[in-house]
């Protein structure tokens, strides 16, 4: 193995803090990461990790190494994927963060189709509901479900909107009948979205009047999928976008509530760091994306 091996050897073990995850996420055996970091102690002639039975650290020395070190990996990998994408190659990884709902309902398949376009790119992907600081250099995009894009510090692409409706499962409606007006929700049990204990705010329209509700009910949570699975189980009426509750709609195990009141649109968004020009594979990837949700699976 050469040294410049050896060292990416050696940064991921620092990063894992241990040889077997570091030759998992490697593609290697532990043994063969074993020896890597042993020939360039070896070949420096210091010592670069303490070892125990529980876990493995950084000497000062190796501390230091990493330092000046990482650096230098990280400029040869992108030197060399812009030498791919001069040449018009989408390969390389591809960071992503995405919200949860959307990364179990609409990426799997598009992630496939993806895969098959374009087989040397590497999707790691962080699926979460937080928020991503797209500035500290985490991943190289984040998709977004939420209102219209103010940030001035970053880039963004509006894709398409995302429509959002009131529903309630057919028990919840028998038992506690059915609203006739958005006033009338005050009296039922509303599941919220988000963590302010002072609940959400539902703003409806309907032929240009509009009224605002507060949902603050027994049950808040950040996962749309969650509050999915307790409208259906008739524990109230929640907002969600149509693509988490489409199927449970389809199957007559949740309703629409208040039809004619539609609340506001949110934007699926794609953001990015302050690129001076997109890389490629995030282009392309941006670009299939943007068909996909638009075209081959609307919202």
């Amino acid at each position: 193995m050469g040294e410049l091996e050896a060292v990416r050897v050696f940064l991921a073990v620092a990063e894992k803090r241990g040889f077997a995850a570091a030759a998992t996420a490697l593609g290697m055996t532990p043994s063969a990461a074993t020896r890597a970091v042993a020939a360039l102690e070896a070949r420096l002639g210091v010592q670069l990790f303490i070892r125990t039975t529980r876990t493995v650290a950084l000497t000062a020395a190796g501390a230091l190494y990493a330092e000046r070190v990482r650096p230098l990996t990280e400029g040869l990998e992108r030197a060399a994927q812009e030498t791919r994408e001069t040449q018009g190659l989408v390969a390389g990884t591809l960071r992503i963060a995405a919200p949860l709902s959307l990364g179990l309902k609409v990426l799997p398949s598009m992630l496939t189709q993806f895969g098959l376009a374009h087989p040397s790119v590497r999707v790691a992907l962080s699926l979460t509901d937080a928020f991503v600081d797209i500035l500290d250099g985490s991943v190289d995009l984040a998709i977004r479900i939420s209102g219209v894009p103010t940030d001035k510090s970053t880039i963004w692409r509006k894709l398409c909107p995302v429509p959002r409706l009131l529903v309630a499962a057919p028990s919840y409606l028998s038992a506690r009948g059915t609203p006739g007006s958005p006033e009338e929700l005050a009296e039922h049990e509303l599941l919220a979205y988000g963590a302010d204990p002072a609940g959400e705010s539902w703003e409806l329209r309907h032929e240009g009047a509009g009224s605002t509700q507060r949902a603050a009910g027994r049950v808040r949570a950040d996962s749309g999928d969650l509050l999915a699975e307790l409208a259906v189980n008739g524990d109230g009426i929640a907002l969600l976008p149509r693509f988490i509750v489409a199927d449970a709609l389809a199957a007559g195990r949740l309703v629409p509530v208040l039809e004619p009141w539609r609340p506001g649109d949110l934007w699926l968004t794609l953001y990015y760091p302050p690129y001076e020009r997109l890389p490629l594979r995030v282009a392309t990837f941006s670009d299939f994306f943007e068909i996909y949700v638009t075209q081959t699976r609307p919202l």
